[in-house]
């Protein structure tokens, strides 16, 4: 049950609140919290040089106060309301000192969920987060509903408070961290898959499912809770639910759930659609169909379900086509963050490809990657900080295999797609699909998936 956003409004006037992070999220929650009398206090690592003029005259206007620079957290202290960015973990020393002082603790996503009007349906997961959501979203608005999408996608939500109503449904795509401090009950919540990731940032594997169980953990028992048979993890999620369960899976019917047998895809004992008629590649994307399927089974019909099962082209940066140049085919996947996601997206081609890997390193091993994606790569083209890494693992299994693929590196990312044109013959697939995350060479996934773009659409011109 949402809680009166009325209220709140009322009484976060006059407040002192601290917004930690000036970014694509919390810009929009500053103007609001500005707007509804709050005395605002911006925080980030910025200097002022990196924040744009315009930006600034307007936070001038409100007269919203900036703590800016390397030393930025020294000055949260005093403050009613803390709103945190999602990269800080709650457990960092100035916020355990805001706790002590009294603040309230919480950030942009939580009080959205506590106050909006509308049925939310919240997807996380290792792989599959922003394709699971999006389809989600399109088969609500195919059946009629005013829906919204946000959370890691889309815009930010909280600033739109006031424009929903009850009747409307949104979707939220919701990392571990935007998760780790969550204690709101979600209506629908869904669970993808789970799989080492960014333990650069958690202290360890518990850590990060601990805070991916806040999705369904306070939920109440008319809630639904969307999980796959098949991961071991998220499967054994259903012990600790206080909601309906309803599971997904690839290898076994489902009674109560969906699943996909001999070419086709069920909910319960309806036929939804043919695989064929899928245009998404991959069998995890019959997956994120499935999931789909569950989370909307109470609220929309089969038609709706069937209509953008084969009208859905995927999302941008998820195993998009790009160009084909001299009979070779180009994809970008550059969200592949996680080993799990690039085998995934491995299998989803009908022969073995050239691929484009390495970035950042989040302390995830590299070992599944060479085992299960071994038989898929013909070629292995390596940049960014982890390529020592995904290399020895692959030489491990070529070892073991008795057989050889052959591996180049690139000392920068413009050089990976002059590597893939020069090895590349007709018919091959070159695929970008870098088992990790961006930060080494771009700020985001999308920039690294964009540059790609814009390097193979550059070729012989």
């Amino acid at each position: 049950m949402a809680m009166n956003f009325k209220e709140f409004k009322e009484n976060i006037k006059g407040k002192k609140v601290a917004v930690v992070g000036i970014g694509v999220s919390n810009i929009p929650l500053i103007k609001k919290l500005a707007e509804y009398g709050s005395k605002i206090t911006a925080f980030d690592k910025k200097n002022h040089d990196d924040i744009s003029v315009e930006l600034l005259e307007e936070f001038n206007k409100l007269g919203i106060n900036l703590c800016l620079g390397e030393n930025y957290l020294e000055g949260l202290t005093g403050f009613d309301i803390v709103y945190r960015t999602p990269s800080m973990m709650p457990d960092n020393r100035y916020l355990v000192r805001c706790r002590e002082e009294g603040a309230i603790i919480t950030s942009e996503m939580e009080e959205f969920v506590k106050y909006c009007p509308a049925k939310i349906f919240a997807v996380t997961g290792s792989d599959g987060k922003t394709t699971t959501t999006s389809i989600i979203y399109e088969i609500l608005k195919e059946e009629g509903y005013e829906t919204w999408v946000g959370g890691n996608i889309g815009t930010p939500l909280f600033d739109k408070l006031d424009e929903m109503e009850k009747e409307h449904k949104v979707v939220l795509e919701l990392s571990s961290f935007q998760l780790i401090s969550m204690t709101q009950a979600i209506d629908v919540a869904v669970v993808t898959n789970l799989s080492p990731n960014h333990l650069d940032i958690h202290k360890d594997m518990d850590e990060y499912i601990d805070a991916k169980k806040n999705i369904f953990l306070y939920q109440t028992r008319e809630d639904l809770l969307v999980i796959n048979r098949e991961n071991e993890i998220t499967n054994a999620f259903e012990k600790e639910s206080k909601g309906l369960v309803t599971k997904f899976s690839l290898n076994r019917e489902i009674k109560n759930g969906a699943f996909y047998k001999d070419g086709k895809l069920y909910l319960g004992d309806q036929f939804v659609c043919n695989k064929e008629d899928i245009r998404l590649i991959g069998m995890h994307n019959v997956d994120n169909m499935l999931a789909a399927f569950c989370a909307t089974k109470d609220d929309v019909s089969i038609e709706s379900m069937n209509k953008v099962a084969s009208s859905f082209s995927g999302v941008e940066h998820r195993i998009e086509f790009v160009r084909e140049v001299d009979g070779v085919k180009y994809y970008n996947d550059s969200i592949a963050s996680s080993p799990t996601r690039t085998i995934a997206g491995l299998r989803g081609f009908n022969r073995p490809v050239i691929l484009i890997a390495g970035g950042y390193d989040k302390n995830i091993p590299f070992d599944t990657l060479a085992k299960e994606g071994f038989q898929y790569v013909k070629k292995l083209i390596l940049v960014g900080l982890t390529k020592d890494k995904i290399r020895a693992e692959f030489e491990k299994e070529m070892s073991s295999r008795g057989k050889s693929i052959p591996i180049y590196e690139a000392k920068t990312f413009e050089e990976t797609v002059e590597i893939a044109e020069r090895i590349s013959e007709y018919g091959d697939i070159v695929y970008l699909s870098p088992a990790c995350a961006s930060f080494d060479m771009f700020p985001n996934f999308m920039l690294r998936g964009e540059k790609f773009k814009e390097l193979v659409n550059d070729m012989n011109r």
